[in-house]
């Protein structure tokens, strides 16, 4: 059980510094405006959407270990659902489109493809089921200073995924940065609460 908590630990961090150092050295690729999900297009796609499924699976093994750990199936459930929706965002990629990959029109097309409309379905139960877990947690962890990072994590990432949302709607050049910190606060929390767990 140790050793998926930390196999958790591992792809919560790792997504964050894969997709970071790569949207950092990427061409035509502007991570404060771009999101993470535009850098599974293009010639060097394949490295996040493998950044999507392997650490979502890596996610979803430890999830299999807080029930035990942690002493909360429902806990377990809302982080198991995250994992295997981040999977579900690396096996169906969102369409180009804002000027990614080069050469693509710079705006949103008036009509996407079926493999986008399930990307952001997944995407949406990815933002969703973080603050979830993370309230969940605020209840589920004994420990008091657990009880309120989590719950504040909770009330943060959701605040953040709104604001993304609506930047995302308005194609707001600030749309990947809002997308960025949302990522950062929920994912660092949640790799936390792994290395809580396998103490």
């Amino acid at each position: 059980m140790t050793a998926l908590l930390w196999l958790g630990a591992l792809g919560a961090w790792t997504f964050v510094v894969v997709f970071s150092i790569d949207g950092w050295t990427r061409p035509g690729y502007h991570p404060v405006r771009h999101p993470v999900s535009a850098l599974a297009l293009g010639p060097r796609g394949r490295l996040q959407a493998a950044n999507f499924v392997l650490c979502g699976a890596a996610i979803t093994a430890g999830a299999v270990a807080v029930a035990g750990t942690l002493d909360s199936g429902v806990l377990a459930l809302a982080i198991g659902v995250f994992g295997l929706s981040l999977i579900a965002s690396g096996v169906f990629p969102m369409d180009p489109m804002r000027g990614y990959p080069p050469g693509t029109p710079d705006g949103t097309p008036t009509e996407v493809s079926a493999r986008h409309e399930l990307h952001d379905r997944a995407g949406a139960v990815v933002f969703l089921s973080l603050p979830v877990a993370a309230v969940i947690a605020a209840f589920a962890v004994p420990d008091l200073v657990w009880k309120w990072y989590s719950g504040l994590t909770g009330i943060v990432t959701l605040a953040l995924f709104f604001a993304f949302g609506q930047a995302w709607e308005n194609d707001s050049p600030r749309t990947g940065l809002l997308q960025r910190a949302t990522i950062v606060v929920g994912w660092l929390w949640l790799g936390l609460l792994f290395a809580y767990a396998a103490r």
